[in-house]
């Protein structure tokens, strides 16, 4: 089978890269391979009570596509069915090949070509392309973050982790351990506490946690009056600025904005509790991905005595819970290990130039969305500070110029090239989370200028990417032969 394009995932990257094609590519033939049974990626793997966005739908959603629910903090099933309607709506069901994962991609200089090897139902099929776009998501789908405890062998209760959750699993009036901090554990105690006889959240060390309202009073207010596109754009552009505004506050104030979360935890908690120890973390706020609490349920069920936060390291595992470092014990029938995501490359695909294996890390990113001297591949890499899809809809956008620029100057191959005074320390990604420290090793090198330099900045990349032109010197545009 030949395409002009083929994307891999299809989750909210490949969705939007599809209906991107279609809308500016339109003689180009593509398809969407998708290693699942289902659509929708992280949307449809993840099965945890309480399973929710962590950013609000005005931005998480397509630009393309309104929000048209009241909650901006959207459940799990909610999301999959919006990426459903998408795909129903601009016919991209026909372009979905489910059951097709791509092991391996070659590409092929003298014919300007990506071989993939892919398996379909257990048999390994060929597919060529003349581009690839790799929307498959940056952590891996079947192996997460899983420390080992010590005698963790000895429980006598159930042991799950997030990423591999057990719909039967019947947690009602059971004691619940949650170890963990970050957006799973914060996502999944509130909604088990609702059921279980008492749950404690096991921390090594505090993250930040904010509360924000599930419904956004100024979207319901102003759809009542205006028509449901519009006021999409606005709440969008609202929250889109007002993220960025607190990302440069977090990064030029850090303790005046640390101060500003820890009071506004204290009305929320009340002077008596121990925010200190639970809530404060030792890192700069946007050091770290921020915790979203929708409508304070976090707090209400500490509150309400059917959460305790526990801040200390474990020791060992018991037959009936947990023993920390400090002494205290943790009772528990089921412990949810919380402990993380791992960090993937290339959607976990081996990737090749004339069958010699390339290391993603040996390479600059350019614009965040190709690499130096890898020819007619993109990757699809949301922003960590922001929402996921404003990045992905940017980085469609951007391909399909590119695509369309090929043609004009009829030639098959598009090749960043390396730029070597480009090279130095910098991290592609500069977050200290657990899960990026893991993985850096295995992702491109973000450069020391542009367009080799990863801003984490919606604004600027509008710019460099929508309206500024993609003819620059660091691309070279050439046919198979030269």
């Amino acid at each position: 089978m030949y395409k002009d394009i083929v994307i891999i995932g299809a989750g909210i990257s490949g969705i939007a890269a599809g209906y991107n094609l279609k809308k500016s590519c339109p003689k180009k033939s593509f398809c969407i391979l998708e290693g699942r049974s289902n659509i929708g990626g992280t949307w449809d793997l993840f099965k945890y009570p309480g399973i929710r966005s962590d950013s609000d739908m005005h931005t998480l959603g397509f630009r393309f596509k309104p929000w048209i629910h009241d909650n901006s903090i959207a459940d799990g099933p909610s999301i999959l069915s919006y990426l459903n309607e998408t795909i129903d709506e601009n016919n991209l069901n026909n372009n979905i090949l489910l059951n097709h994962k791509v092991i391996s991609a070659n590409w092929n200089s003298k014919d300007a070509t990506w071989e993939l090897k892919v398996l379909s139902n257990g048999n390994e099929i060929n597919v060529k392309c003349n581009f690839l776009f790799l929307c498959g998501g940056y952590f891996s789908y079947t192996k997460p973050h899983m420390p080992h405890f010590l005698n963790q062998d000895k429980f006598r209760g159930k042991v799950i982790h997030p990423q591999f959750w057990d719909e039967n699993l019947d947690y009602k009036n059971k004691k619940v351990a949650v170890i963990g901090s970050g957006a799973t554990a914060i996502t999944i105690v509130p909604e088990i506490a609702k059921k279980a006889k008492h749950v404690v959240m096991i921390q090594r060390s505090p993250s930040y946690v904010v509360s924000r309202p599930r419904v956004d009073s100024i979207n319901k207010f102003l759809s009542k009056f205006l028509p449901q596109k519009f006021t999409y754009f606005l709440i969008r552009w609202k929250n889109i600025l007002w993220q960025s505004y607190t990302f440069y506050l977090a990064r030029k104030f850090p303790n005046r904005i640390k101060d500003r979360i820890i009071n506004l935890l204290k009305d929320e908690l009340g002077d008596d509790y121990d925010i200190e120890k639970h809530f404060t973390p030792s890192y700069k706020p946007w050091d770290q991905r921020m915790c979203l609490v929708p409508d304070s349920d976090l707090f209400l069920a500490i509150k309400e005595k059917k959460v305790s936060v526990a801040t200390d390291t474990i020791k060992e595992f018991q037959s009936d819970g947990v023993m920390l470092d400090s002494g205290e014990k943790i009772k528990a029938e089921i412990i949810i290990t919380a402990t993380g995501i791992e960090l993937n490359t290339l959607n976990d695909i081996k990737v090749m130039i004339d069958d010699q294996v390339i290391n993603a890390h040996d390479h600059l990113t350019y614009k965040g969305m190709m690499m130096s001297g890898v020819p007619n591949l993109a990757l699809s890499f949301g922003y960590v500070n922001a929402s996921w899809t404003l990045r992905a809809d940017l980085t469609c956008e951007y391909v399909c110029r590119l695509i369309n620029l090929m043609d004009k100057k009829n030639v098959s191959c598009c090749t960043p090239i390396d730029d070597l005074d480009a090279y130095g320390d910098d991290k592609l990604i500069d977050f200290t989370s657990g899960y990026i420290k893991r993985g850096l090793h295995m992702m491109p090198k973000q450069g020391n200028k542009s367009p080799w330099k990863n801003y984490q900045n919606y604004i600027k990349d509008i710019f460099s990417i929508r309206y500024i032109s993609i003819d620059d010197t660091n691309l070279k545009f050439h046919n198979s032969k030269d």
